[in-house]
């Protein structure tokens, strides 16, 4: 009887041993996010007044939203370095990333730096090529 309290014992230390090797896990993690939950909610707190609380939802909602937006902007921008074929992304590759998808276009406003501008030339100022071409196609009598 003295051996089965004794295995008894044992197994309550590893119990213990257990829980208390428990490392902290971030709410970045806990949620399945890149983004800084943490962080976010911490600068969430600061521009609000000081009487106003923000929820932890309300960071963890935020993290993924950013974490999004920025997965679709550097899905379009490597896709505009893959057709360049170079294998670095640019400012200029995130710019036509950006103002090649009309919802992104709308929603950042914003200058880029080295960016550039998109490639437009207005239809007014090409020559109508058709004109010179129907004149060539005329068989000659």
């Amino acid at each position: 009887m003295s051996e089965k309290k004794s295995e008894g014992v044992v197994a309550d230390k590893s119990s213990a041993d257990k829980q208390k090797s428990k490392k902290p896990v971030s709410r970045s993690a806990k949620a399945g996010l890149q983004f800084p939950v943490g962080r976010i909610h911490r600068h969430l707190k600061t521009r609000v007044t000081p009487q106003g609380r923000v929820g932890a939802a309300a960071a963890v909602y935020c993290a993924a939203i950013l974490e999004y937006l920025a997965a679709e902007v550097l899905e379009l921008a490597g896709n505009a370095t893959q057709e360049l074929r170079v294998q670095r992304i640019t400012p200029r590759h995130l710019q036509l990333a950006i103002r090649g998808d009309e919802e992104l276009d709308s929603l950042i406003k914003a200058t880029i730096p080295g960016g550039g501008v998109i490639p437009h030339i207005h239809k007014t100022l090409v020559k109508k090529q058709e004109k010179k071409l129907k004149g060539k196609d005329q068989p000659e009598e």
